[in-house]
């Protein structure tokens, strides 16, 4: 009995996928537990086991296409065995769910569901011979922009269009230019007086970044408190262990353990809005924002209070680099309790970050700047830093959040502090 493969939903903000490679075709052999496709989600590409023995009798969805999650992936049963009935009676918008680890988020979305945006997405038809296609019915495009698409043989869906309501018209096939993402070219010279432009295809990462930060920025009701930070003694300590000691460590490290502490001191900012609770989290795990080609990653340094800063350097270092190589797995970026974002290193003096979900805050550093200053009724040369709290006011207030920057501010202008 041939058994059907659904795309699977391999994180918790996962909805759809992007098969990146097919380890197998139609008509070879595959085992229980290898690796049957790589698949694209929202944060990286992750490998794909197979849950049965038998033969790939039928692949839904080919290489470089993307389909919603418990979309018809494959089918995989006895060779010779026809499939055409089952796939009929499956279709792609079965109700039965592919395997997944079933989350406490996921169980309270179900409890109480909240409506969600409508969006009008793009079909995928499977056919029985296994080839795919993508419905072109409701995309907006004008009776000329579909011929010429057609003369060209260009996927109209794939166009962005610029006339009135983002219609497709005619000048946007003309300058169509075909994207693959393995291959990003640059954008090309055109003679002046020439409209020129390339559409690329949004990233899963990208879908996913775009979709979460809008509901946190238009759900969660922010406000912001800054505060510049005396960072002369945190530069003569890490002088110190980096010249002394076998491990290097960053002014990054640092923030990562103070912060950590200071939620320790500060519990209520290590909290989640529910909806119906507020979740006070007794742990403390903190997200690092870290930039990839597509977008960003927040990899968890998961009880940082527990650690040394040897250690959070190493783990951060670590995560940085599988990010890069898209080999972040979901238990690399879940659980997070309060979120850093750091552009110091890019120049940036100062900025204003939005609250990553599940979190109520969020703190934005800036790099360490070297300004005057005044001493003891002196004008001297001193190094600040500037920091911005973003905060979801419905779980964190301002003298909440004041309380919080302070201990920070005290933890990273006298560093012999964190080693207590």
């Amino acid at each position: 009995m041939a058994e059907i493969i659904y795309m699977p939903k391999l994180s918790d903000t996962m909805t759809e996928g992007v098969v990146a490679e097919w380890t197998k075709k139609v008509g070879d052999t595959v085992a229980s537990g290898e690796v049957l496709a790589e698949i694209e989600t929202d944060k990286a590409t992750m490998e794909f086991e197979s849950f049965y023995d038998g033969v790939l009798l039928h692949i839904g969805v080919e290489k470089g296409q993307g389909a919603p999650v418990n979309t018809i992936l494959a089918v995989i049963g006895e060779k010779g065995e026809k499939i055409d009935e089952i796939l009929a009676n499956a279709g792609n918008s079965s109700n039965t769910e592919a395997p997944k680890k079933e989350t406490k988020e996921e169980v309270k979305s179900t409890e109480a569901p909240k409506p969600a945006p409508a969006v009008e997405q793009k079909p995928v038809t499977t056919a029985s011979n296994g080839s795919n296609h993508s419905s072109s019915d409701r995309v907006f495009a004008s009776p000329l922009a579909r011929k010429l698409a057609e003369e060209k043989g260009i996927d109209i869906s794939a166009i962005g269009g610029t006339g009135e309501g983002g219609r497709i018209v005619k000048r946007d096939v003309d300058h169509y230019v075909p994207y693959s993402p393995a291959d990003r070219p640059a954008f090309s010279s055109a003679p002046a007086g020439t409209e020129s432009f390339r559409d690329e295809p949004i990233s899963q990462m990208r879908k996913t970044i775009a979709r979460r930060l809008a509901e946190s920025k238009f759900t969660a009701p922010h406000f912001y408190l800054n505060l510049e930070i005396d960072m002369d003694n945190a530069m003569t300590a890490r002088k110190s262990i980096n010249d002394k000691g076998d491990v290097k460590v960053s002014f990054n490290d640092m923030v990562v353990k103070a912060v950590a502490m200071s939620l320790k001191k500060n519990p209520n900012v290590n909290s989640s809005w529910l909806g119906d609770v507020i979740r006070r989290n007794e742990h403390v795990h903190i997200g690092v924002a870290v930039a990839v080609e597509d977008g960003l990653l927040v990899p968890v340094v998961r009880f940082a209070d527990t650690k040394g800063l040897a250690q959070i350097g190493s783990e951060v270092k670590d995560f940085a680099q599988k990010a890069k190589d898209k080999k972040l797995q979901p238990s690399d970026w879940e659980g997070n309790t309060f979120t850093i974002s750091n552009l110091g290193m890019f120049g940036i003096d100062s900025f204003t970050a939005i609250v990553n979900p599940p979190d109520a805050c969020i703190l934005a550093i800036g790099g360490i700047k070297e300004v005057p200053v005044v001493k003891n009724g002196q004008v001297v040369p001193g190094n600040i830093m500037k920091v911005t709290l973003s905060c979801d006011h419905r779980v964190v207030d301002g003298a909440t959040g004041a309380a919080f920057l302070q201990t920070f501010k005290a933890y990273m202008e006298n560093p012999v502090m964190m080693l207590v």
